[in-house]
Order: C-alpha cells, then sequence, then structure tokens
C-alpha cells in the first residue's frame, strides 16, 4: 500500500525531527503519495470504502492525527460521518463540544488549536465536507495543505461519483431482480391474500437493504392501518400508522416518497429504533384507486435511500400491482367458469329433479285414496313431508349456485360459504334454510355486521353444544333481516356468558336491531339476530 512507505519514513526520521516531517519529505514525495491515494481510491467502488479511504488518506498526506468526512443530505444536513484516526486505538466517548467544524469528530482528543477544512463536490453539487485536524508537528495549516488537501477532494469527488453510479446500478439491479423473482412466484401457485402480502415484503426488504418492510391498507375509517410486516421491528398486524399525510400524496400521484423522519410514518416507540423510510403506492382496487401502500425502514442512521431507490420502487410496485391486478382477472374468470356450471347444474336440478320430486310426492299422496291403514297412511305423511324438504334444500342450493356478477356474490351462497368453512373441521354440516327474499339487494354495512354473527354463532354451537343437529335460519321479512342459530344441545344455566355474545349485541344495536338468546340445560341454545335490511 502506498501509505506504508511515507509510515516508514516518518519513523526512520532522526528523533530531533520526527515532529517535523512535512519539512524533511519532499514536496515531490506527497504528490507522489496524492497521486498513488487517487489510484488507491478506484480500487474499491463500494461507497463506504471510498469515503473511508477519503478520510483516512487525507490525514495521511496532510500529516495530520484525526479527520473527518461529514456526508450532507438532500436536505443540506449532515446524514453521516467518517472518522478517521492515523492511530487507531480503543477510546472512552465524550462531549467533543458543539463546534460545527468538529462535528464529525465522535472521540475525545486533545484541544484543537486548528483544522483544515474543504468541500468535497460531485457532480458540481454539494456531497459533503472534509475536516482535518491536529497536525502531527503542531503546527498550523499551510497554504500547501490546503492545496493538497483540495486536490484529493476533487480527486475524490470522481471517486465518489463512480461509487454512487455503481451504487444506483447495483440497487437498480437488486429491485429489478426482486421485481421478478416476487412475480414468478407471484404467479406460481395460488395462495391465500395474506401469503402473498408476506412474500411481497420479503422481496422488497432485500432488495431495498432495509430492516423493516410492511403492507398497509386504507381501512374503512379512512385510517392507514398495517396488513402485513417483515424484518424488525414487527409491526402488528391492524396497527394504525400516523402516515396519512405522506400517504395522501404517494395515492394522489401513484409515486414513492422518501422521508428522513420516521416519526412522519410510525407510533413514537417504533419510530426510535428506525431511521430513513421510502412509500410507495402498491396495486388498485376495482375503481383505479390506489388502496395499498408498500413501507419500508431503514435502521436509526442508515443510508438514506437514494433517487434510484425511489425510482426503482415505483417501477417495483407497478410490476408488482400489474401481478395482483392480473392474479384477480384470472380469479374472476375462473370464477365466471364456475358459476356458468353451477348455473347449468342449476336449471338441470330446477328442470329436472325439482319436477321429477315433485311427481314423486303426487304419486305418493294419491296413494292415500287405496289405503285405510293408520300405519301405511302415517308412513305416507312422513316420506311427502321429507320430500318437500328435498325441494325446498334443493331450491336454496340453486339459489347459492346462480351467479349474481363480478365481486357481488348472493348472501346465501355467502352465508354457505361461511357455515361450511366453519364446520370444514367436523364430520357434519349444519342444516342451512332461507326463507324471504335473501338475495334481494341488502345494504353492505348490514351484511358486514351480519356474517360475523353467523360465524361466531355456528362456532359457538359446533364448540359447546355438543349436537351434530345444528340449524341455521335466515329469514327476510317486512323489511328485516332475522338470524337464527340453534341446536339440540347441552343447553347453559348461564347463557349471559356466552363467549361473543356482548360483540353480537354491539353489532345489533349499531343497525337499531335486537339480539337475544334462549338456552334451556339438555335440550339446547337459540340465538335470535335481528336487524333493519337497510340503514
Amino acid at each position: 500500500m502506498w501509505r506504508e512507505p511515507i509510515r516508514q519514513r516518518r519513523r526512520d526520521l532522526p528523533p530531533g525531527l520526527s515532529g517535523r516531517p512535512n519539512e524533511i519529505v519532499h514536496p515531490q514525495e506527497r504528490i507522489d503519495g496524492l497521486v498513488e491515494a487517487v489510484i488507491s481510491l478506484t480500487e474499491d467502488l463500494s461507497l463506504n470504502t471510498v469515503l473511508q479511504g477519503v478520510a483516512q488518506s487525507a490525514c495521511e498526506l496532510v500529516g495530520t492525527r484525526y479527520g473527518s468526512l461529514d456526508v450532507l443530505g438532500g436536505d443540506q444536513q449532515l446524514s453521516q460521518s467518517i472518522t478517521a484516526d492515523l492511530e487507531p486505538r480503543a477510546l472512552r466517548l465524550q462531549d467533543l463540544g458543539e463546534h460545527p467544524l468538529v462535528r464529525g469528530f465522535r472521540a475525545s482528543r486533545p484541544p484543537m488549536t486548528s483544522v483544515l477544512g474543504v468541500p468535497i463536490k460531485v457532480r458540481g453539487q454539494m456531497f459533503g465536507n472534509l475536516y482535518l485536524t491536529e497536525k502531527i508537528d503542531g503546527g498550523d495549516f499551510t497554504v500547501e495543505d490546503e492545496n493538497l488537501a483540495a486536490a484529493l477532494a476533487a480527486a475524490a469527488g470522481v471517486a465518489i461519483q463512480n461509487a454512487l453510479l455503481l451504487e444506483d446500478s447495483n440497487s437498480r439491479r437488486r429491485w429489478l431482480e426482486a421485481g421478478m423473482e416476487a412475480t414468478d412466484r407471484l404467479q406460481a401457485q395460488p395462495r391465500s391474500v395474506m401469503d402473498n402480502m408476506a412474500l411481497i415484503t420479503e422481496e422488497a426488504l432485500d432488495a431495498s437493504v432495509s430492516s423493516l418492510s410492511l403492507i398497509a391498507e386504507v381501512a374503512l375509517d379512512g385510517r392507514l392501518k398495517c396488513r402485513t410486516s417483515s424484518g424488525t421491528p414487527l409491526v402488528p398486524c391492524g396497527q394504525e400508522l400516523p402516515a396519512d399525510l405522506v400517504a395522501a400524496e404517494v395515492f394522489a400521484f401513484g409515486v414513492s416518497r422518501a422521508v428522513t423522519d420516521p416519526r412522519q410514518v410510525f407510533d413514537q416507540v417504533t419510530a426510535e429504533t428506525l431511521g430513513p423510510v421510502l412509500i410507495s403506492a402498491l396495486g388498485t382496487n376495482s375503481y383505479g384507486h390506489h388502496d395499498d401502500v408498500l413501507v419500508l425502514a431503514r435502521p436509526v442512521g442508515g443510508t438514506p435511500y437514494t433517487e434510484a431507490d425511489i425510482t426503482s420502487s415505483v417501477l417495483f410496485a407497478s410490476r408488482i400491482g400489474l401481478t395482483l391486478d392480473l392474479l384477480k382477472a384470472n380469479e374472476a374468470k375462473a370464477e365466471n367458469a364456475l358459476f356458468t356450471d353451477r348455473d347449468r347444474i342449476a336449471k338441470d336440478l330446477h328442470d329436472l329433479v325439482i319436477q321429477r320430486l315433485f311427481a314423486a310426492g303426487l304419486s305418493i299422496q294419491s296413494l292415500r285414496r287405496t289405503t285405510t291403514d293408520p300405519h301405511s297412511l302415517k308412513r305416507i305423511t312422513i316420506i311427502t313431508t321429507e320430500l318437500d324438504d328435498c325441494i325446498r334444500q334443493l331450491r336454496d342450493t340453486i339459489y347459492s349456485l346462480r351467479p349474481r356478477g363480478p365481486g357481488k356474490a348472493f348472501l346465501s351462497s355467502r352465508v354457505l360459504s361461511v357455515v361450511h368453512k366453519v364446520a370444514d373441521a367436523t364430520d357434519f354440516v349444519p342444516r342451512v334454510q332461507f326463507s324471504g327474499p335473501v338475495d334481494d339487494e341488502i345494504s353492505e354495512e348490514v351484511l358486514e355486521q351480519l356474517l360475523p354473527v353467523l360465524q361466531e354463532s355456528v362456532t359457538n354451537a359446533i364448540k359447546h353444544s355438543g349436537s351434530k343437529d345444528i340449524r341455521v335460519l335466515l329469514t327476510v321479512q317486512n323489511d328485516a333481516i332475522t338470524l337464527h342459530v340453534s341446536d339440540k344441545g347441552c343447553g347453559f344455566y348461564e347463557p349471559e356468558r356466552i363467549s361473543g355474545l356482548g360483540n353480537m349485541r354491539d353489532r345489533a344495536h349499531r343497525l337499531g336491531g335486537t339480539c337475544g338468546i334462549e338456552s334451556i340445560p339438555d335440550r339446547g341454545t337459540t340465538i335470535s339476530w335481528s336487524v333493519p335490511v337497510s340503514r
């Protein structure tokens, strides 16, 4: 390394001259050292290595004990400080003072009598300042020192520019590879929405070299809430993010936004462990508006997100958004094909099966005229009742099979879906009946309360009743929708303590409705929930 000959010359000086090396080392040798320093800066284009090399080289060339390279951020405020010590050693950190020229020196030092500072520019813009202090010979800085430091700063600007270009190139490559990898994995196999979200955050975390990656959505109340997160610190699902203003700008223009203060995005506790933050719009809803954001954050003191990160994150988010839209379109296509087939089955059931069952019922009823035996008449009544019941169930099934349109499943279909999902782990399925125009237009506000109540009621009946005879009746009559969930189980002595009952009542009261429970030990329980059809 070029520094070793200079260090050796200084060590070989006579004792009386060791304090004045610059008077002995020929100026030409210092120029040669400058040339060697410039060459060394091009050996490793890693930005951190280049910055550290600039600070260390400046100390060696000018003959100072300590140096600091202060990097300025986009707001022209100090964002990073790289220090150099001619004789590195362990130090106990103390208060160095508030003088702006020595703010980069983070350790205790003897009193500093002189400081040399030179600016470093990259592409004509201020990148930072190089500060040197405490000359080895104890003297003041000379014009020659200043010229040497300025020459090194000019060369450093070129080296830093090349390092930044390489870093930008590597950053864009990471983002591009992450986008391609995420797209391939999303399309490779069907996943749940949450699994897809987790996959996206993981890919973005690696691409951006961040410590935290999360996806947040705009909830119904207009607040930004976390859907899933990767990295540290993990942000719980559903936690609010006070990033409304930043997110509004991102949503409005579909761009990425970098912020240096994490308190603009996270709560106080989370923000204490984080530094720079990057927010990007992710995907669109059915109205063409952005409804999710990708939030990335680096740790305290982390490198701010560059322009390459900002532009690449926009492309990444756009690519992921298009992929998610494609997945939605494919799901809609598959669902449409499924509903088309179901519609065909429904027509066959209605035109063939139900008519044959109805004819069979009439034939059995006609047998009443041919017999007077009480036992036979009772059997005829039982069989006729069973056939009528089968016809009603077939009609309910037909209603649930018929499509309603893109993204608008019938309520009967949604009710059956909830019941089957809850009973998936059991060896029986609760019986479901409908009465009245249940598939007419019912406000989404009502459905958002009805379906969770249904799920909670059926879940409680399966878990606690001990009965396989569970029935669900949904009735629409006189502008009211009523849900009855009953079982023939063990019943409760204190039905008011049934899990989730208070929440069911709250949901009913929000819509101006009622919720009641009737439970008789050893005979079963019935939950009745009723609200107006529309609000």
